[in-house]
């Protein structure tokens, strides 16, 4: 089962992807790919780890993550939750990636996966059109990755205001 959780910043996603990886029985990693790169992010990060409780097992994967999903969703019963793909997205950018050919990877990773994974990603595309080039790329590549994780996935959530709605 693959599951995606979309939402804008501060909409509940991360908390309710959560939720539903709690519903399922360990063990339940936790991919997290945001880098502590200033004090706010730090600060982001503390927060989400103080949720989780000790049975998460929690994998550092700013990078790699079609790689740790192909491991570790291999594990029979196995619950992926991976917070989250639009910084994913944004630490590829950094790094110079091929967007579209890792893209392709992570989809194709979720073919492998035997029991659950649970995406969270922000939906950037319903704002202003950014005035600057980085950010429009960054904003047509995030639509475009969420677009093929949601063609691949079973279950589509939208979550605003901590409610969700159920696309799929």
């Amino acid at each position: 089962m693959i599951t995606l959780v979309l939402g804008g910043a501060r909409s509940g996603k991360s908390r309710y992807a959560e939720d539903l990886a709690l519903r399922r029985p360990a063990p339940r990693y936790y991919l997290a790919t945001a880098e502590a790169r200033d004090h706010e992010m730090a600060l982001r990060i503390r927060e989400h780890q103080r949720r989780r409780a000790d049975d998460w097992i929690t994998l550092e994967e700013p990078l790699e993550l079609p790689g740790a999903l192909r491991r570790h969703g291999a594990e029979a019963g196995a619950t992926l939750l991976v917070d989250c793909l639009t910084l994913w997205l944004s630490n590829l950018m950094g790094a110079g990636r091929d967007i579209d050919a890792t893209t392709a990877a992570l989809v194709a990773a979720c073919d492998g996966v035997r029991g659950e994974a649970i995406f969270v990603a922000n939906e950037v595309g319903l704002g202003i059109v950014p005035n600057n080039a980085l950010a429009r790329a960054f904003r047509d590549h995030a639509g475009r990755l969420n677009q093929a994780v949601a063609a691949r996935a079973d279950r589509v959530v939208f979550v605003a205001a901590g409610l969700p709605l159920v696309l799929r």
